[in-house]
């Protein structure tokens, strides 16, 4: 199977591990000497529209993707979990 780039993009990437879904694949290290990919990059999660920043990328290695399919990459690597603190920002202003 040929893919470009662009078709990539399109993908949604999953962890079978926890079966969630992880983001799309907004970018991807090579190694100029071989042209192989080494890494696809997963941007992390916008914060209040992007005005607080965003989450820390998610970089998975080219051995962890287990199958590219026609709209999905299944990866097999461990994805930080993301815990909702308890008390939001309203509550912190109460206290």
């Amino acid at each position: 199977m040929i893919c470009r780039f662009s078709d990539l993009r399109c993908k949604e990437v999953i962890s079978i591990k926890t079966g969630r879904r992880i983001g799309f694949v907004d970018d991807i290290e090579f190694d100029s000497c071989t042209a192989k990919i080494c890494r696809i990059i997963v941007f992390g999660k916008s914060k209040l529209f992007g005005l607080l920043g965003r989450e820390d990328d998610l970089i998975i290695n080219w051995c962890d993707i287990e199958i590219i399919g026609e709209d999905t990459i299944l990866v097999c690597c461990d994805i930080p979990s993301v815990g909702k603190k308890k008390g939001g920002f309203l509550q912190k202003l109460l206290n």
